[in-house]
């Protein structure tokens, strides 16, 4: 009894929050460095929503590292891939506009803003030292709402309320150096 009156009460106090989930992503290695396609579902949390509505100008970040694991100390990060995304809304026209590549593209609805947002394509990699063949690498990514970026009084709010604690699940996949063969997932 105590079950089903837990399981019929939950969707009520279940907040509706918002999430990223990457669904796929294609890392291969290009003539001069390495390459990324992430495809994620970003869905934003009413408190976000209402945010971007009022003029706060959101900042998605896709964090990719190449580590190299060193069991005598943290890993190293061989390659990085920052790219970062600044999606806002403008009240005047109504319509949300969505910054990446230094390309402005507005939408008249967030849903298809956010998922141009969530579809990014040939992300560069910038390599700090070379792969080298029979070493073990891994790719760790990650994709997460920038909260570096937000005004400071909606930073301190960041502590208080997991509101705006945006962030996908870490993945994780092994890298082979000398493959041509893309890593999916």
């Amino acid at each position: 009894m105590l079950c089903l009156l837990t399981l019929i009460t939950l969707p009520l106090f279940a907040s509706p929050g918002g999430s990223i989930h990457i669904k796929s992503f294609d890392f291969r290695k290009s003539t001069e460095s390495f390459r990324m396609d992430v495809l994620a579902d970003i869905s934003l949390n009413q408190t976000l929503e209402d945010a971007l509505k009022k003029g706060v100008e959101l900042v998605f970040m896709v964090n990719a590292s190449i580590m190299k694991p060193r069991w005598y100390w943290m890993d190293e990060e061989v390659a990085r891939c920052r790219a970062r995304f600044r999606l806002s809304y403008h009240a005047l026209t109504r319509q949300y506009r969505l910054l990446q590549n230094e390309q402005l593209h507005s939408f008249a609805s967030l849903d298809v803003a956010l998922k141009t947002l969530g579809h990014q394509t040939d992300l560069p990699f910038k390599e700090y030292t070379p792969l080298l063949a029979n070493h073990e690498y891994y790719l760790a990514l990650q994709i997460s709402l920038d909260v570096s970026r937000l005004p400071k009084p909606f930073q301190m709010e960041w502590f208080d309320s997991a509101d705006w604690n945006l962030v996908s699940e870490k993945i994780i996949r092994p890298i082979i150096p000398e493959s041509d063969h893309p890593i999916t997932h």
